[in-house]
């Protein structure tokens, strides 16, 4: 079981990330633990690993949980042994074959002879060939540095598994052995995705927020289909919010009116009466005091809404208003873009593909490139852009403008803040309270201007990249994508999902996310062997 009780995560600068979370995982439960980008799933799970001590409240776990993190070249000192947990084990056990026999080398390995055959098992298993332990991580792929730390799953043989964003860098193969193990083991699981083919093999969704948990008693589909309603709800609280405030500033304008129709002809009566200036002062004070009072408590309603209906905006993000609007007119449907004949790349004295590749890219297409972790996807797509020539055969390229999104952004410059990283992209002179308005709609506020893109998370630097798009309005021949899901929340991957569907030119994708390409309406597949 797990289990967390009001617990509180502050950063070392003190900011608060968590706060009052509670949580309760019965064992053998597996759960989904979902969540927007910086929300704290990752914080939540590493203290649930015992890797991170709250600021405050209870964690507790019935045995230690094994954590498999995500990726990001953090541990690339490490000796494969090492990121599995079991460096002292094995280090012990070639001692010992070695003929040192000691105390120390005996209580390391703790009776766990079988300690290499399980690894070279879980190795096999997740088609990680014959990895030497002692090999560096850094010599991995992305993939295979996922994959050893999934094996070691096998290897320590807990009851309890932590999973952070796993299916981030597997290929197809890696994900079909992963879903097999979710399906089918016993363990306890929690897993940290945006993969919603993952998710809907979970029993029930956990959502974390600034709210704390809310817990959703079904597989991904079910959870949507709730949030559905409650979207429904909120765009209805939306509106009679903004139908009670337009009623609020009518009424306080009606009043105002009538109260000073009142004053204006009490005054008169006053000076009809001849009364004396010193009672002429004092009911003047008191009419205006009355006045001062009627609007301070209108105020008061009008801004207690106003803020009400703030917060039901921030709430409600219509991922539908963060669209694209590329001028089409530029793009001539079916004109060829790229036509390749029996070409053939390499590294060193070793080609890329079992056969040479023969293809044809003509405007408007939407296509997906396939192919095993190390297949030479990237590679194909610099042959495509020009960046590389290919060792044998001939390509012809007629791409005039090709906006290529990779995993690490690069389209974003992080010296720059937000608004001059926009403005980099203003090629239509637009004003500046228009490139803000651009901004805001896609959720940059006034707030987060300046903000420094280096800061900036995945997820943002994506929205970043659209809004830029937005702000050129020039539409390229094609967009190319590169496992674009892989650093995204749910949310930012329906933004993305919106404003690439809007987009009628050419669209390339390298995506291993089977839902997300089914949900961009890909027509064809570039398999690669």
């Amino acid at each position: 079981m797990l289990f967390l009780q009001g617990v509180a995560y502050a950063h070392p600068n003190r900011d608060l990330l968590l706060s009052n979370i509670n949580l309760s995982i019965n064992r053998h439960e597996k759960i989904a633990l979902i969540g927007n980008n910086g929300s704290g799933k990752s914080t939540l799970l590493k203290m649930l690993a015992g890797q991170l001590l709250p600021s405050e409240g209870l964690v507790k776990a019935e045995s230690e949980p094994y954590y498999v993190p995500q990726i990001f070249g953090q541990f690339n000192d490490h000796s494969v042994a090492k990121a599995l947990g079991v460096e002292g084990k094995i280090n012990a056990l070639r001692a010992i074959l070695d003929g040192n026999v000691t105390g120390e080398n005996l209580a390391l390995l703790n009776d766990d002879w079988a300690i290499e055959e399980r690894c070279c098992e879980a190795f096999a298993h997740w088609q990680l060939g014959a990895l030497d332990l002692m090999q560096k991580m850094e010599t991995l792929s992305g993939g295979q540095k996922t994959k050893v730390f999934l094996a070691g799953i096998m290897v320590n043989q807990p009851e309890i598994v932590l999973l952070d964003e796993p299916s981030n860098h597997l290929d197809a193969a890696g994900r079909a052995i992963l879903s097999d193990y979710i399906k089918t083991t016993s363990n306890t699981l929690v897993v940290v995705s945006h993969d919603r083919t993952l998710l809907n093999l979970l029993q029930a969704v956990y959502e974390l927020s600034k709210h704390g948990i809310t817990v959703y008693g079904g597989n991904y589909d079910f959870y949507a289909e709730q949030k559905s309603i409650e979207k429904e709800a909120l765009n209805h609280d939306l509106k009679s919010k903004e139908k009670a405030l337009r009623k609020a500033r009518e009424t306080e304008r009606e009043s105002l009116e009538r109260q000073q129709k009142l004053d204006s002809r009490g005054k008169k009566l006053q000076e009809k009466a001849g009364l004396p200036r010193i009672s002429m002062n004092t009911l003047k004070n008191n009419a205006e005091k009355s006045t001062s009072k009627m609007k301070d408590v209108h105020a008061g309603k009008v801004d207690a809404i106003a803020q009400e209906l703030s917060q039901l905006r921030t709430e409600a993000v219509d991922v539908d208003t963060m669209k694209i609007g590329f001028d089409d007119s530029s793009l001539h449907k079916g004109k060829i873009l790229v036509s390749a004949e029996h070409i053939q790349a390499g590294y060193d004295n070793k080609l890329l593909w079992k056969e040479p590749l023969s293809m044809q890219i003509t405007s408007g297409e939407r296509i997906a490139i396939k192919g095993h972790n190390g297949s030479g996807k990237t590679t194909l797509i610099n042959l495509m852009l020009g960046n590389l020539e290919p060792r044998s055969g001939n390509i012809y390229r007629a791409v005039d403008q090709c906006i290529y999104i990779d995993q690490d952004y690069s389209l974003i410059h992080n010296h720059l803040s937000i608004y001059e990283q926009a403005q980099r992209y203003n090629s239509g002179h637009l004003q500046e309270h228009e490139v803000k308005i651009r901004l805001n709609r896609f959720l940059f506020t006034k707030n987060e201007w300046e903000k420094r893109c280096e800061n900036l998370s995945g997820g943002e630097k994506m929205r970043l990249i659209l809004c830029c798009l937005t702000i050129s309005n020039q539409s390229p021949d094609m967009i190319i994508l590169d496992e674009p899901t892989n650093n995204l929340d749910i949310k930012n991957i329906e933004i993305l999902t919106t404003a690439v569907n809007e987009y009628r030119g050419t669209l390339l994708v390298i995506s291993h996310d089977a839902y997300f390409l089914s949900q961009i309406n890909i027509e064809r597949t570039i398999e690669l062997t």
